[in-house]
């Protein structure tokens, strides 16, 4: 003889393992991205297309790191990541003046970085991509 409840208690699990699963599936898709390492960049702005190069110490959500470039020299960076965001800052001299450099992206599933890059706070501007 078939239980009242047993349709109640399969539904209630069923629920239960659904609401499991897109908790997990969300969880896995906000965790931090993997950017350690050295990175080569292919920067297009109106001046110039150059090829800087990035090494990128990851603790966390905290980058730190070395970057280095013919037209802004070598830097010490200091960054964020977060899910796949990636925001990494440094102060070039340019002329005997520090001018703050922001690149701001994303890494895909391919573990390929992309986004845009502000120069002397928008003086100049520009979109760059990485590989690793």
């Amino acid at each position: 003889m078939k239980d009242a409840h047993t349709p109640r208690v399969l539904g209630v699990l069923l629920v239960g393992m659904m609401a499991f699963t897109l908790a997990s599936a969300e969880q896995a898709s906000a965790q931090t991205a993997d950017v350690a390492g050295a990175w080569t960049l292919t920067v297009s702005t109106d001046a110039a297309v150059t090829n800087p190069s990035l090494t990128l110490v990851q603790d966390g959500e905290t980058l730190t790191g070395r970057y280095s470039s013919e037209a802004l020299g070598t830097n010490d960076i200091r960054g964020t990541v977060s899910g796949s965001s990636v925001t990494i800052r440094f102060m070039a001299d340019l002329q005997g003046q520090g001018v703050p450099v922001v690149y701001s992206g994303t890494v895909d599933a391919e573990g390929k970085m992309s986004g845009s890059l502000d120069i002397a706070d928008g003086m100049l501007g520009g979109t760059f991509t990485g590989t690793r």
